[in-house]
């Protein structure tokens, strides 16, 4: 007999402004508190200085999680000019110095090579596996990490602005896997220089934008009044680039069975498939039959 879970069923998605000194784990524990939900999770890891915005799926809706996670991102975030850190962010060590400032001219040259399908080296404290270890824990253990490179893709990037001689901030629009603590830092090779984060930012995560999104603090007055609360998103949100497919009610409870059911005439591909309102889970359509691949449980 399976565990029951402790909670209420709530099942949908949050838009969280994330503060600075949280992790993104800490921020679904709140949040769990918060709203009593049985099941809560966060749709890509903000690191604990960056703030912004962190999606939480609550319920059912924690499975299209993945479908956020490869979504487009968006950054603001502000360059140390002269020094290098181990973290590449504010909260390590420095590791080098360097007396040069590049120019306004030569930051807006070299932009466009860090634009488009480009390769990148992680930092090494990062969640990234090596070897069946977390990258940062063995950073921390003081060994040498050899991070592979791989491929990222970076669809804008801009200056903001520059706030001094040692600080300038930038935006970036960019695809999964990208990391800004390494844009940074090879940023300010190319010009000459050595660089880390000093402030990073998440304004969009894919349907998520940085204007819609609510603070922790804001999130717990509100939800004292769970009814009137108008901040949950439809569990659908996650999955606004796939059709939506109509099916009948004996067609649904098939594929809550695991069923598959006809669709003639239907083009294959991903679908999710919809009882009227209500999301009956993501399906694949193959030669005119359809089959369940996620079914949620509402």
């Amino acid at each position: 007999m399976a565990r029951k879970r402790r909670g209420i069923p709530i099942h949908g998605w949050l838009n969280i402004d994330k503060e600075a000194g949280l992790s993104s784990a800490q921020v679904v524990s709140r949040i769990k508190r918060i709203t009593n939900a049985q099941k809560a999770g966060h749709a890509g890891t903000l690191d604990p200085f960056a703030t912004g915005v962190l999606p939480i799926a609550l319920g059912e809706a924690t499975k299209t999680v993945g479908y956020i996670v490869d979504d487009t991102k968006q950054y603001r975030f502000t360059m140390r000019w002269g020094e290098a850190r181990n973290t590449d962010d504010i909260e390590g060590e420095v590791q080098e110095v360097s007396e040069v400032r590049p120019d306004l001219i030569d930051i807006k040259a070299i932009l466009p090579s860090f634009m488009g399908t480009i390769r990148q080296r992680p930092p090494a404290f990062s969640a990234i596996k090596i070897k069946g270890e977390r990258a940062y824990k063995l950073a921390r253990a003081g060994e040498d990490i050899d991070m592979p490179e791989r491929e990222v893709q970076v669809e804008t990037l801009k200056i903001i602005e520059v706030i001094d001689n040692d600080h300038t901030i930038f935006e970036v629009t960019c695809g999964k896997g990208t990391y800004i603590r390494s844009l940074a830092r090879d940023i300010a090779l190319k010009l000459g220089t050595v660089a880390h984060l000093s402030a990073l930012r998440r304004i969009r995560v894919g349907p998520f934008w940085e204007q819609d999104a609510i603070s922790l603090d804001k999130l717990t007055k509100l939800w004292q009044c769970p009814a009137e609360f108008g901040g949950l998103l439809p569990l659908t949100t996650a999955l606004d680039d796939i059709p939506a497919l109509a099916v009948t009610e004996p067609q649904a409870v098939r594929l809550r069975h695991g069923n598959d059911v006809a669709v003639p005439n239907q083009a294959d591909g991903i679908v999710c498939a919809m009882d009227g309102d209500i999301p009956i889970g993501i399906a694949k359509v193959e030669t005119e039959r359809l089959y369940p691949v996620r079914i949620f449980n509402i």
